[in-house]
């Protein structure tokens, strides 16, 4: 059986590959996308004290460690059975709501959007965040700095860090904000929203007002059906920090709406022989492999996902931008894996609403940032939707607060299994018996993983703790002077 590697899968956080397998014909057998480390943050968190959580967590990558953060201080809050004040959770939800602008801004630009406005053709070498600049010219380019810089500089406010923050506590937070902090958060704000719907009307330009673009979103190569999930507030509508987990079935109707400290009822955990990244799938369907439909177990939790799985969206523009995705797609839901993209712009104008919602709230500048746990900490579980989908932080202690056992189920986790149908049926849409297989469209199959923004760094230590490392020494000439490994 002839195999096809992408060996290293590129713009994404963390490492793998994917392996294609074609029959006798030509065709396209099977494909995997491989995660060829071991995940190991959970183990090594045993016998740390709890309160390290926030601080240890947010290390696990530095694309989301906001989430990890929040995620993890929440779950303190359920350990040690304290409840933050209203200011706290306002300032938690607003430095999650910037964070979360930031991220989706990461993605589009430098990630998913290099093949819309460059071509999933392109050179490699062009084919990038440098290569968008150069087309889309300076002006966009300091629009997309700009909101980065802006949000990294308001975390740093807020947290000390612009990345890995050091704030998150059970109870609260460690510090809140100024009168004249809170207008230079407001004031960003504002021009955030008007970034967003820049993005959008981009999106309208490049991607929809391009017709094989819409044709590539609508194909079957880019389209299957399987559960969604998302979090959702007391109106159904999307809420990224705090709210019940809706899940909805292929057809659009609930199948579950439970509170996240109830998620093992829901959720059990696949493993397979050939990767280290487990396969999360509904508790009351069943594994059923690698397939779609109502019968199948498989769920996405992705941008879309939560769009699907939500009745609307909580603030005016986005909620117009929401129908006017639905209203061009067909209607809800949206099974095609490339319209994640549009997803995370309506996301993106959604949390920057909801930034400068928060700002005005005369209770974000509140003195009452934290309350001082009194109770013996036993267990407790946090979460948030991470940018990648939902994220479960779980702990178990003892009467000390010393942790005895942690569960993490992140957002690629939770995706992991629609990531490999997504790249297989991708794979089965574009290779065929005597088409040539190039570098184009090997990366148009790598797009079927893009668009969930996978981040694999969950998978941080190999098997045996060890780093394979090569490394060349050449001279002037380019001849091999020495060669050096470890671990190959």
């Amino acid at each position: 059986m002839e195999r096809i590697s992408i060996d290293p899968i590129t713009r994404l956080e963390g490492h793998g590959k994917i392996e294609i397998f074609l029959d006798e014909k030509g065709g396209v057998a099977n494909a995997y996308v491989q995660v060829p480390e071991l995940r190991g943050f959970e183990r090594f968190c045993v016998g740390r004290p709890a309160e390290d959580m926030p601080n240890l967590t947010d290390r696990i990558c530095g694309v989301c460690p906001e989430a990890h953060h929040m995620a993890s201080s929440k779950a303190l809050d359920a350990l040690f059975h304290v409840d933050p004040p209203p200011t706290a959770k306002k300032l938690r939800e607003l430095l999650y709501s910037i964070f979360y602008a930031t991220d989706h801004t990461t993605h589009f630009y430098a990630l998913g959007g290099p093949d819309f406005v460059m071509g999933p053709d392109a050179p490699p070498a062009e084919r990038n965040l440098l290569g968008v600049i150069k087309k889309v010219g300076m002006e966009v380019a300091g629009k997309v700095l700009k909101m980065r810089r802006d949000g990294h500089h308001l975390i740093k406010m807020m947290t000390g860090r612009p990345v890995h923050p050091n704030w998150g506590l059970p109870g609260g937070v460690s510090r809140g904000i100024t009168a004249e902090q809170r207008e230079e958060i407001e004031r960003l704000g504002r021009e955030a929203i008007e970034f967003a719907k820049f993005s959008l009307k981009l999106f309208d330009d490049i991607v929809l007002g391009n017709p094989d673009y819409v044709k590539l979103i609508k194909s079957k190569a880019f389209t299957h059906r399987t559960y969604n999930m998302g979090t959702v507030d007391e109106n159904n509508r999307v809420n990224f920090y705090d709210g019940m987990i809706r899940v909805v079935g292929p057809d659009g109707k609930e199948h579950a709406k439970y509170h996240p400290r109830d998620y093992r009822e829901y959720v059990a955990e696949h493993v397979e022989p050939w990767s280290y990244l487990k396969f999360p799938y509904l508790k009351k369907i069943g594994w059923k492999g690698f397939v779609d439909g109502k019968d199948s177990g498989v769920y996405k939790a992705t941008p879309l996902s939560r769009l699907n799985a939500a009745d609307g969206m909580a603030t005016p523009l986005a909620q117009a931008e929401y129908e006017r995705m639905y209203d061009t797609l067909g209607g809800k839901p949206v099974h095609h894996t490339l319209a994640t993209h549009w997803a995370r712009l309506v996301e993106l104008l959604y949390v920057t609403e909801r930034w400068v919602e928060l700002s005005i709230d005369p209770e974000i500048i509140g003195e009452e940032y934290r309350s001082l746990p009194s109770e013996t900490p036993d267990e407790g579980v946090g979460c948030v939707e991470a940018p990648r989908g939902t994220l479960i932080h779980h702990y178990w202690t003892d009467e000390r607060g010393v942790l005895t056992g942690v569960n993490l189920i992140v957002g690629t986790t939770n995706n992991n299994a629609a990531i490999n149908m997504s790249v297989k049926k991708a794979a089965q849409g574009l290779i065929r018996k005597g088409k040539v297989v190039t570098e184009g469209l090997l990366n148009t199959i790598e797009m079927a993983f893009r668009a969930y923004d996978p981040c694999m760094a969950c998978a941080t230590h190999t098997l045996p703790g060890q780093m394979p490392l090569e490394v060349i020494v050449r001279g002037p000439d380019g001849d091999v002077l020495k060669r050096l490994t470890q671990n190959l």
